[in-house]
């Protein structure tokens, strides 16, 4: 359990609290939810501008609660946070400032009075530093709870600014992928802030496989710049070869040539792991999908740690998850190509 200010709170509002609501036209409690997501092509290289390719996962959710009571004077903290599920371990410090970031930017925004203490209740299901986009998810359905609460619209670009504020605190600079990809309800090609959904001509499924260890990616992010400086002109061939792959990977999905598709998967892990990023455990992992009958895998998010992203005919589906559970997976997904159905609010 995590809190952010003070003590942790009920959503069983007292009298006055529903009081306040009907003096001030709020519903007493508000919801929002949001959604996984996996990065197929792009990780890394996106934050110099280059494309990426986003997979949101209907598996994993998030839900936010979020009521309110009248503050004390005594008491001037204005946010109490409570975490459950996966989110509710240590890992979500940066990410619960994050999100009294996000709060104090959406009540300027939005005009909500100040005078009012929030509680918020995150459920999360999304494994943390895994790569899968669980700060993102969660920043984006308390977006949407407070919008439910306050009875306020949110417009797609405001949401968005809000998780990026959150994104920012728990993870530094942040490309904006998965701010985008986790409120998506279907796969995304985003590039420098914009986003667009893909034309899918491929059969399949995508099998997303935890390796049971935590990614680090501001460590990740490091590692990378460190290397770019020791080695000049190395920053500029990774974003070039980044984006051929992610290029060439966007068009044989659209035309369904899923062979090319996998092998893009294939050769952007050679680049990500020759960057340091991968793991022992990774490389198993990505090796007995191939063993498998796997179209391609890959690492997939931040590195060091996380999960393995691999394409699979659905005949095959079955033998790959196999051997990935084998080689150390502790848990699979499944993602049908273009069945991504239903939106998080």
């Amino acid at each position: 359990m995590q809190k952010r200010h003070g003590e942790l709170s009920s959503l069983s509002l007292p009298a006055a609290a529903e009081g306040l609501s009907e003096q001030r036209g709020t519903r007493p409690v508000g919801t929002g939810r949001a959604r996984a997501k996996a990065i197929v092509l792009g990780e890394h290289a996106v934050v110099y501008g280059a494309p990426a390719l986003a997979l949101p996962m209907p598996q994993l959710t998030v839900t936010a609660t979020a009521g309110y009571s009248a503050q004390s004077p005594a008491d001037p903290d204005d946010f109490s946070l409570t975490m459950t599920g996966d989110r509710a371990r240590p890992k979500a410090t940066q990410a619960s400032d994050g999100l009294h970031r996000l709060t104090a930017e959406f009540r300027a925004v939005l005009g909500v009075p100040d005078t009012l203490h929030l509680d918020v209740i995150i459920d999360c299901a999304i494994p943390v530093g895994r790569g899968l986009g669980s700060s993102a998810a969660c920043a984006r359905a308390v977006v949407h709870a407070l919008a439910d609460l306050f009875e306020r619209e949110v417009s797609p670009q405001l949401a968005f600014d809000l998780v990026q504020t959150a994104e920012n605190v728990a993870h530094g600079r942040a490309s904006g992928v998965d701010a985008m990809a986790v409120g998506a309800t279907a796969p995304l090609l985003f590039q420098a802030g914009r986003a667009e959904e893909l034309p899918i001509g491929c059969e399949g499924l995508f099998i997303v496989a935890d390796s049971g260890v935590a990614g680090r990616t501001k460590d990740a992010v490091e590692l990378l710049r460190r290397g770019f400086e020791d080695r000049p002109g190395s920053r500029a061939a990774f974003v070039r070869r980044a984006t051929e792959l992610t290029e060439t990977a966007r068009l044989a999905l659209a035309e369904g040539r899923p062979e090319q598709l996998g092998a893009q998967l294939t050769d952007y892990h050679g680049l990500l792991r020759d960057g340091g990023l991968s793991t022992e455990r990774i490389d198993t992992m990505v090796e007995a999908a191939l063993a498998g009958g796997g179209l391609g895998a890959k690492i997939t998010g931040g590195g060091m740690g996380g999960c393995v992203i691999a394409l699979a005919r659905a005949e095959q589906a079955a033998e790959v998850t196999r051997r990935l559970l084998a080689a150390g997976a502790v848990q699979t997904w499944s993602v049908p190509l273009g069945e991504q159905a239903g939106h998080g609010r």
